[in-house]
């Protein structure tokens, strides 16, 4: 499939900015709406040149191939290569680690699932770090990564974010949305977004479950492991195994991830609660991965990755998402074999049911048409981002009267 974006999806969700900005100090305040202005330029400047066809097509080398660029604190990409492939360590960790996590991340994809780069046609995999200064946010611009150095511009004690390629988790789940744009095109609004950043958590996890070997009972099935600074009472941004849990925090407040159908929540922020809504096909995810036991990348990730591939289209939802993972775990393993059922059981633990009439087969993708040639306007974090920096600017001024 070919589909152009205009999304940037970042990892830090609006409602966390949306608090920063409402009760953190005048520095952490100017440090969120400096970050928030800053996605919406990118998004900005990316929608002209998609209109105007002058997006820079993915580069293909094939085989692994990764360069990371140093930004100095700057905003032009992609800065100054610091690594290419086969280069040794620089010593500078946000280069090594973005590095490295690429590194792992493709050979998730390629070792376990036969797939060439991002693209699935052997994409060069560029990352630029240390974009802007204190920038808090990592994200996925259509063609590269970006990764800001957080909170180390602050004094100890004001610090919230660590640098965001600390965390392996992170860097999985932003090329996998690279994966998302080359595959189903997951619409990044409501349920289809939701799913969208549920793949990108899926295979995030995973990526650092298999570079540390651990089975699913073995992992901690946190996004944003080692992220959250320790001023703040939190272990990650999310939690696949116990969504709502994250983090309760005075100043980020509580998760508020649902782990269940019951407590979907219908919102008009967060294009319609991507961040938040995307807990329950989470916890499918990792109800399945228990209830298969071993390594997840193994059956359950197969499973969910040629669903993504093979089976959903840019306005899939969840019960899509659900039905598809059922008739790809049959089509893999056999109508009725355990994984099947797995899955069914990891789908029932968060209120979807599958219809099991159908136990295989070679079903097409549901949710709609994709369409072909044209771009998807999907809103990504930006559009979001854009409407928050109002209630943010609102904010504080009701703060200084």
């Amino acid at each position: 499939m070919s589909h152009q974006f205009y999304s940037i999806e970042c990892i830090i969700p609006p409602h966390i900015q949306n608090n920063i900005a409402e009760k953190g100090t005048p520095e952490q305040r100017k440090k969120v709406m400096g970050s928030i202005s800053q996605s919406a330029a990118i998004r900005a400047q990316r929608v002209l040149l998609t209109e105007t066809k002058a997006l820079v097509e993915p580069v293909t080398v094939g085989g692994k191939q990764r360069n990371i660029f140093n930004l100095n604190f700057g905003s032009n990409l992609p800065g100054i290569l610091a690594r290419s492939e086969g280069a040794p360590p620089t010593g500078d960790p946000a280069v090594d680690e973005a590095y490295e996590g690429a590194g792992a991340t493709y050979d998730l994809y390629q070792q376990e699932y036969q797939r060439e780069s991002i693209d699935g046609k052997g994409m060069r995999l560029d990352s630029t770090v240390h974009y802007m200064k204190g920038y808090d946010n990592a994200f996925w611009n259509g063609r590269q990564m970006v990764y800001g150095d957080g909170d180390e511009d602050l004094p100890e004690p004001q610090r919230i974010f660590n640098r965001f390629t600390i965390a392996l988790d992170i860097i999985g789940h932003e090329l996998t949305h690279g994966v998302t744009q080359f595959e189903a095109g997951l619409v990044y609004r409501d349920q289809s977004g939701a799913l969208n950043e549920s793949f990108s958590d899926v295979f995030g996890s995973l990526v650092k479950q298999r570079q540390r070997n651990q089975t699913a009972a073995e992992a901690d099935w946190i996004i944003g492991e080692g992220l959250l600074s320790p001023n703040i009472n939190g272990i990650g941004i999310r939690s696949m195994k116990a969504p709502g849990t994250a983090y309760n925090d005075p100043l980020l407040g509580k998760d508020p991830q649902p782990a269940h159908m019951s407590d979907y929540k219908t919102i008009d922020y967060d294009n319609g609660g991507v961040h938040i809504n995307s807990g329950i096909p989470n916890h499918a995810f990792y109800a399945t991965a228990m209830e298969m036991g071993g390594y997840a990348w193994q059956k359950a990730g197969q499973i969910w990755y040629v669903t993504l591939r093979d089976r959903l289209t840019s306005t899939s939802v969840f019960a899509d998402a659900a039905q598809q993972t059922y008739l790809v775990a049959g089509n893999l393993f056999g109508g009725g074999s355990l994984e099947q059922q797995a899955v069914r059981a990891g789908w029932q633990a968060v209120g979807i049911q599958i219809d099991a009439g159908d136990s295989g087969g070679n079903g097409g993708g549901t949710g709609g048409d994709t369409g072909s040639g044209g771009g998807t306007t999907s809103p990504g974090c930006s559009t979001a981002l854009v409407q928050l920096l109002d209630n943010v600017k609102a904010l504080i001024e009701n703060r200084s009267r």
